[in-house]
C-alpha cells in the first residue's frame, strides 16, 4: 500500500507544477478505491496529500461533477467531512463500507 500511496502522492505534487484535470481524475479514483479497504483507509488518514484538500488545487474540478463527488466521498471516507462538504454536500452520506 505504501508504495502505491507514495507514487500517487508524488503524482499529486507533480500536478501542482503541471495541472492535468484528466490525470487528477484518475488519481482521485485510485485513492477512492483504496479507501474502500478499512486498513488502507486508516493509512490514508495519515498520508493523503494536503493538496487534495486545497480548493485552489482542486478548482479545476468545478466542471467535473463526478470527480468532485469522488473526491468529496474520499474525504468523507478518511474522516475529512468539513473539506468534503465544501466540494459536494451530497457526499456527506457514508458509503456502506464506512460503517464497518
Amino acid at each position: 500500500f505504501f508504495a502505491v500511496g507514495a507514487v500517487l502522492a508524488n503524482m499529486v505534487v507533480m500536478l501542482a507544477e503541471q495541472p492535468s484535470p484528466r490525470l487528477l481524475k484518475h488519481i482521485i479514483r485510485c485513492y477512492l478505491r483504496l479507501s474502500d479497504n478499512p486498513r488502507a483507509r486508516e493509512a490514508l488518514r495519515q498520508c493523503l496529500p494536503e493538496l487534495l484538500r486545497n480548493p485552489q488545487f482542486t478548482g479545476c474540478l468545478k466542471s467535473d461533477d463526478t470527480t468532485r463527488r469522488w473526491l468529496a466521498q474520499l474525504l468523507v471516507n478518511v474522516g475529512l467531512t468539513e473539506s468534503a462538504a465544501q466540494l459536494s454536500p451530497e457526499a456527506l452520506t457514508p458509503t456502506p463500507l464506512q460503517g464497518q
